[in-house]
């Protein structure tokens, strides 16, 4: 059965979501604008619990999308509706009401964090923004939270240049929970991390998924990453949404052409591999559970 905004399962919704941009052709200054249309009429929903993964190609307007449900940019046209309300046009108190529910990791961890900033004044930045209380005091609250990500409690003193990537990855996201959000957009959240660190970052995200059921837009271009995370995929190409489905009736059976191409683009693995594979990323999550990674 198709769902809808009424369904008290859908969260977000994104109906006839457009984004235009002005460009200058050749001869700079003098150049002649023209109109982009990079989010061409995007429909999607988001409900509660799951993952939805946007994917395709570098501009194909899939972190455009993202920007527009997180209200890092407005729509052109279209509506983005949370729990039935529309938020295109939120300003002022309403706008940080909302964005309590929404937040964002980005694909940079270290160009995402103040630098000059520590762990504990990032992870409570949020809070403060709003003008929101820190729940018990900013140190024990930015221990607890870094324990939750699994981040070395100690550490909360340190500058993000102190840390790895995948740790510095983390920080983003006990940034993003801070707020206590019910969405968590994942802006290619683990590709600018090495394979067996983006193994250990989606582990993360899926157990806090299964202890506090928070729902992902997972946006990513590895389709390979997006099997392991999502329970649907909305595929984008030029703008638009071209189809849409279950993560495994989509991938065992594309009916776009192309999405077929993405998916021939996928390097073939042999089944005793990605059994070993599977085997190595259910003992990783299971160490994950049980402390630091």
């Amino acid at each position: 059965m198709t769902t809808t905004a009424r369904d008290p399962a859908v969260l977000l919704t994104a109906r006839g979501l457009v984004r235009e941009f002005t460009v200058r052709g050749q001869g700079g200054a003098l150049g002649r604008r023209r109109v982009l249309r990079a989010v061409d009429g995007v429909d999607v929903e988001l409900r509660a619990g799951e993952t939805l993964a946007l994917v395709g190609e570098s501009g194909s307007g899939k972190s455009t999308t993202a920007r527009l449900v997180a209200r890092l940019l407005d729509a052109t046209a279209g509506r983005v509706e949370f729990q039935g309300e529309d938020v295109t046009r939120l300003s002022g108190a309403a706008l940080h009401r909302f964005r309590s529910e929404v937040q964002v990791v980005f694909q940079d961890p270290f160009s995402s964090l103040n630098p000059r900033h520590t762990v504990e004044r990032i992870v409570t930045a949020p809070l403060r923004y709003q003008g929101r209380q820190v729940p018990g005091g900013a140190r024990s609250f930015t221990r607890t939270l870094m324990e939750r990500v699994g981040l070395d409690p100690n550490h909360s003193g340190r500058y993000p240049a102190q840390f790895s990537g995948g740790q510095a990855q983390r920080i983003g996201i006990a940034r993003a929970l801070a707020v206590g959000p019910r969405v968590v957009v994942c802006d290619e959240a683990v590709s600018a991390l090495d394979v067996s660190v983006q193994a250990q970052v989606i582990a993360l995200l899926r157990r806090l998924q299964r202890e506090e059921g928070y729902s992902y837009l997972f946006i990513a271009h590895d389709l390979a990453v997006v099997r392991q995370m999502a329970h649907r995929v909305a595929v984008m190409h030029e703008g638009r949404v071209v189809e849409a489905g279950d993560c495994a009736s989509l991938f065992a059976a594309p009916r776009h052409e192309y999405t077929r191409t993405l998916l021939a683009a996928v390097p073939r693995i042999r089944p005793e591999w990605e059994a070993a594979r599977r085997a190595r990323a259910r003992e990783r999550e299971t160490a994950e559970e049980g402390g630091t990674a």
